[in-house]
């Protein structure tokens, strides 16, 4: 098959909606459609969901990787009306209603763009070169890879310089992503390092999370913030605020204020951007590559075509005027009215304004160890520790996910130990 030849997709007749992006906005419109009229063809370049809130705990050994991933097929599979195809969109033709895919052409009436996001290495190429970011599975299996390669290296080598910046491992930003990715990294120091590298004094393996703000957990509350910057001081993490890195040249991190961190691995929580396919009118991206879209997820200027999750910028009222936060439950919740509202338009029913609700905020920093914010109410420690368990293997797509998640997490909770350390893929930053 070429590019140009169209994708095998059966005509059942009915209106068809292409819906590019299988993450929790894509797949949760699906479901709101399996019992509509519609024909949903889904597309996506893996054939699974990842489930990104975890995808740091992959990368620290926390877990393995088929832990937190889920087939798609096996989502879409119970629904007579929906089909999936593994494809990459290349580009959309908005005037003809043409994907353009790696795997051919596909014609759609409507189009609903879940395409989620990327990291945002703000133009930096050495950054993006060099660094690695965390927003996909094989992201996080890289991080794994590199931190057990550098610290079997950092074993044999004999120079004492090269030992320190293979065992210096610095996260830039001070996201939840980075909070707990940092926290990860302390956790396996303090309880696996000694054990499987005896010949390393554990005080050489160095955390770094660097933010170039003052705060922590931005969006959470002053009171998240001093807790993060507490526990992970305990922890042994070495907080480097109000610092931006400018350059890594893959040794030696430098920041704005002239601080140079030595590390053979830096990974990058520091921004994400929205993933949007060439043919969307470009009036219509805004800051972070973002797609504004009315309270009903349609694109302006471009009627029939949807915009929902990370790579949506709906305007709300003015705490949301420059959009709702890049997480889940906006996704979900944003899928959900879309669908409800795609089956009204068919039965000419009418349709609904979106209105994000805010359902809080959680973070974990290590062991016991979180912050939860819901309303009013804040919370640290082991409830808030508690509290983000359940949310988040309750949200695991699948029972067999939750089922390992769970195990793993428990046979941790009792033996301080961690997932398996293997090396099978070669390090992606030799």
């Amino acid at each position: 098959m070429t590019k140009n030849e169209p994708i095998s997709v059966p005509d059942t007749g009915q209106e068809r909606i292409v819906v590019v992006g299988g993450g929790f906005g894509g797949i949760n419109l699906v479901r709101a459609l399996r019992d509509s009229d519609y024909q949903v063809v889904l597309l996506d370049q893996n054939n699974f969901h990842q489930f990104q809130p975890l995808l740091y705990q992959v990368a620290s050994c926390g877990l393995e990787a088929d832990s937190i991933i889920f087939p798609l097929r096996k989502i879409v599979g119970p629904f007579n009306n929906v089909r999936f195809r593994m494809a990459q969109v290349e580009k959309i033709d908005p005037k003809k209603k043409v994907v353009h895919t790696s795997a051919g052409t596909l014609n759609y009436d409507r189009l609903v763009l879940a395409t989620g996001s990327v990291s945002n290495f703000f133009g930096n190429d050495d950054l993006e070169k060099l660094s690695i970011g965390l927003k996909d599975i094989r992201e996080s299996l890289d991080i794994r890879s590199q931190m057990l390669h550098n610290l079997e290296r950092a074993v044999a080598t004999t120079d004492d310089d090269e030992r320190e910046a293979l065992t210096n491992f610095v996260v830039v930003g001070g996201g939840p992503a980075g909070v707990e990715t940092a926290g990860a990294l302390a956790e396996f120091r303090s309880h696996i390092l000694s054990s499987d590298f005896p010949d390393l004094i554990t005080d050489m393996m160095k955390i770094y999370l660097v933010q170039s703000g003052d705060d922590l957990l931005k969006g959470m509350s002053s009171f998240s913030s001093d807790t993060a910057k507490s526990d992970l001081a305990r922890m042994g993490v070495d907080l480097v605020m109000g610092n931006r890195v400018k350059t890594y040249d893959g040794l030696t991190v430098a920041t704005d204020t002239g601080l140079e961190l030595k590390s053979r691995c830096l990974v990058w929580t520091a921004g994400v951007k929205g993933m949007i396919p060439a043919g969307v009118d470009k009036n219509c991206v805004v800051r972070g590559d973002r797609i504004k879209v009315d309270r009903y997820s349609e694109i302006e200027s471009m009627p029939g075509h949807y915009a929902i999750g990370d790579v949506a910028c709906m305007a709300e009222g003015e705490k949301y005027q420059d959009g709702h936060p890049m997480v889940a439950p906006a996704a979900i919740q944003q899928a959900g009215l879309l669908g409800e509202n795609l089956i009204a338009i068919q039965r000419d029913q009418p349709t609904k304004e979106y209105s994000y609700k805010d359902k809080g905020a959680l973070a974990t920093i290590g062991r016991q160890k979180a912050v939860a914010e819901v309303g009013a109410v804040k919370l640290r420690g082991f409830p808030a520790w508690l509290i983000w368990c359940f949310v988040h293997v309750a949200s695991l797509v699948g029972g067999r996910g939750r089922l390992l998640v769970l195990s793993h997490w428990m046979a941790s909770y009792f033996t301080y130990e961690k997932g398996n350390r293997f090396i099978v893929r070669n390090p992606p930053r030799k």
